[in-house]
């Protein structure tokens, strides 16, 4: 009977390290995602940046001069960044966005958000 009871305590043991795991894996899976854009030399880059809806972007002032990052539709809106200043945005909606810089209106970007699947 002893013996009985100890496979049975294994098993379940063992099924729950099992479970945990798998549950640990999966939850790693869909945490959402950060994407960085740099602001350098007058530039955001990446440009354009395709990324999958419910990312975070992350803008960051490499330039010794400040920048925003401010959507067309004004979506979002940065405050002034000063150098190694940032900003971010999470993206929950697929669609295009476009934004620029209000100091420099000839700096532009382009955000392509892809639907989620599976």
């Amino acid at each position: 009977m002893r013996r009985w009871w100890f496979v049975v305590q294994t098993v379940l043991s063992f099924t729950g390290m099992l479970l945990s795991l798998h549950a640990s894996v999966w939850a790693r899976d869909d945490r959402p995602s950060r994407v960085a854009v740099s602001i350098e030399n007058y530039a955001f880059a990446p440009d354009p940046l395709t990324i999958t809806a419910g990312t975070t972007v992350v803008w960051t002032n490499r330039d010794e001069v400040a920048h925003t990052v401010v959507s067309n539709d004004k979506l979002f809106s940065s405050p002034e960044l000063e150098p190694n200043g940032s900003f971010e945005f999470t993206f929950k909606k697929a669609g295009t966005y476009t934004y620029f810089c209000t100091l420099h209106p000839e700096m532009k970007g382009k955000v392509i958000v892809k639907g989620r699947t599976g």
